[in-house]
């Protein structure tokens, strides 16, 4: 007897069934995750309840050409045609299938966007449970998870394409309709674009693709907009993604897009500003200057941070103190990217916070100055010299691009910076773009090291940095010299000595002219203070002079002793 009861159980659901489906209180529990980060999972009961390409899909009319009555038992019939699966490593297989499945989307897409059929709650239901069926899936494992490297440049060739984005594209496409659309009720909507669906969709900012990327960024931000419900557990959503990717992993590809949607709000904030609001600066933007990737994501960031000053110029002295700590070390890419960042700070930074941090805020530049550092890097610090082909290179502002066969090469010849595209060694006739006239950089590049010193590397966008070029163009903006001329009785002291090293010192001639310039700006400011400090600078010189010879000569006492040999004393 109970056998038969379990027969009955499981016997197949009719199509009258399916033409009236029975409303669910709730999305699919569906799970995002890369494949490799939770090995053995089990599949979730909703994605297991979908047939995967059953084979046959039912071919149903356009809703236009359908009576009233019928047009939402239709409409939901086609809702569960779009959660059938399809492999799309085969672009041959189910070929039929698959574009039943994408003329029904985009029926749908445009049913939605007209407004031509007003949504009951269960046509809404069923809608949102397709679109978590298609978009909330087991992403596929990250470039790095295969192949074990740091990560390929985004802007190459070989950036990862999702195999179903055409399927995709429309979901996502039905998706943003739906938010926006003005037939939409907010009220019964969020019943299902609830909590757990925005988490899943914030899950979904680490694909590779950044097609879909761009559909999740709009996408949230308008759900941001229109749900209010939603807004403060959305920034704490994305606080809990950036505390991992800084703390954790390093590693999370829609953080410039979830620092887009951050911009926009940021913007909004009202004021006075709430202390919620400065400790998810405090905690959260300010260490986004520590991982190593911060290049892929540093303009957005530059931008909150910005917003932040302009809302409430008191935060200038945290956010400069801030971006002081995380200050790099060795990576003159990065070096350069925090001078621009805080330039852009100080424009809206007020006199009084600006004292408050001056001191420790020109003494790093005081370093930055003597930064011998001027060489093509990418994000990683590689050094400049030979790239291999399929290479982007970046120079100046221009952009190259080695072909798929030839090696190219940057280098000096006959004082100015030159890129090769055709092979090593350099013809006579430089080549690049195509091969017809060469790319002769600016005076100050001269003194690049010559062809015997490259060194050979591959996959990596080149830029040609120069650290204390970049601090020095500070003194090009009038706000800044203005601060600085306002406390030059603080700032001169302190940086005075990184300018006389480098006119007297410093192997590149454009720093020099640089660094002459800026003493000259000082000197018209106040020659008395000028004078004081020279003399100073002259006293250290002196003192460090007399140092030096008494090395010297204690060294050759020591040699001395050390050759006569007979009065030493073995222990």
């Amino acid at each position: 007897m109970f056998n038969k009861i379990m027969k009955r159980g499981h016997k197949k659901p009719s199509k009258e069934a399916i033409e009236a489906p029975i409303p669910t209180s709730s999305t699919p529990n569906v799970t995002v995750n890369h494949a490799s980060r939770a090995p053995g999972m089990p599949q979730p009961p909703a994605l297991a309840a979908v047939p995967q390409n059953p084979g046959v899909v039912e071919v149903l009319p356009n809703l236009r050409d359908v009576p009233l009555s019928d047009r939402h038992s239709v409409f939901i019939r086609k809702v569960q045609v779009c959660c059938v699966f399809f492999d799309f490593s085969d672009t041959m297989k189910s070929a039929r299938e698959k574009e039943i499945k994408r003329q029904n989307l985009a029926e749908l897409v445009d049913l939605v966007q007209s407004g031509s059929c007003k949504m009951n709650e269960i046509m809404q239901e069923e809608l949102v449970k397709m679109i978590s069926v298609n978009i909330f899936r087991c992403l596929p494992p990250a470039s790095h998870e295969n192949t074990g490297s740091e990560g390929g440049d985004p802007e190459e060739d070989e950036m990862f394409m999702d195999p179903t984005w055409p399927h995709l594209q429309l979901v996502y496409e039905l998706l943003l309709r739906y938010v926006v659309s003005s037939e939409t009720d907010t009220k019964i909507a969020k019943r299902y674009l609830d909590h757990s669906f925005v988490l899943k969709l914030l899950d979904l900012f680490d694909s590779e693709d950044m097609r879909e990327r761009e559909y999740l960024k709009t996408i949230l931000h308008r759900i941001y907009g229109r749900f209010m419900v939603h807004r403060p557990f959305i920034r704490n959503a994305i606080n809990n993604i950036f505390y991992r990717f800084i703390f954790e992993t390093e590693r999370y590809s829609g953080i410039g897009e979830l620092l887009e949607i951050l911009g926009s709000i940021i913007n909004g904030f009202a004021l006075p500003m709430k202390e919620e609001h400065k400790l998810f600066l405090i905690r959260a933007l300010i260490p986004l200057h520590k991982p190593k990737c911060i290049a892929s994501y540093h303009q957005q960031l530059s931008y909150c941070i910005t917003q932040f000053v302009e809302k409430d110029y008191r935060l200038a002295d945290i956010v400069i103190k801030g971006v002081l700590k995380y200050w790099p070390v060795t990576n003159c890419g990065k070096e350069v990217l925090f001078l621009g960042e805080l330039e852009e700070i100080l424009e809206v930074t007020q006199s009084a916070e600006f004292q408050r941090c001056m001191v420790p805020l020109f003494r790093q530049i005081g370093r930055s100055l003597n930064s011998p550092h001027f060489q093509c890097v990418d994000e990683r610090g590689t050094l400049y010299g030979v790239f291999y082909p399929g290479v982007t290179v970046n120079v100046c502002g221009a952009r190259f691009r080695t072909n798929r066969r030839r090696k190219g090469v940057i280098g000096r010849r006959d004082g100015d910076v030159r890129v090769w595209l055709h092979g090593w060694p350099p013809a006579e006739t430089d080549g690049c773009a195509g091969g017809a006239a060469g790319f002769s950089a600016a005076q100050y590049l001269a003194q690049l090291v010559p062809y015997e010193r490259l060194f050979f590397f591959q996959n990596a966008q080149l830029f040609l940095n120069i650290v204390a070029e970049r601090a020095l163009f500070w003194w090009n903006n009038e706000h800044i010299v203005a601060l600085i001329a306002e406390n030059r009785h603080v700032i001169l002291p302190i940086i005075y000595d990184a300018l006389e090293k480098n006119i007297q010192g410093h192997w590149n001639q454009a720093i020099n002219g640089l660094s002459s310039n800026v003493r000259r700006m000082f000197l018209e400011m106040d020659s008395e203070l000028f004078e004081e400090c020279q003399r100073n600078y002259e006293e250290k010189e002196a003192k460090a002079d007399e140092l030096e010879e008494q090395r010297v000569s204690t060294w050759k006492r020591i040699e001395q002793v050390a050759a006569g040999g007979d009065n030493m004393i073995f222990v």
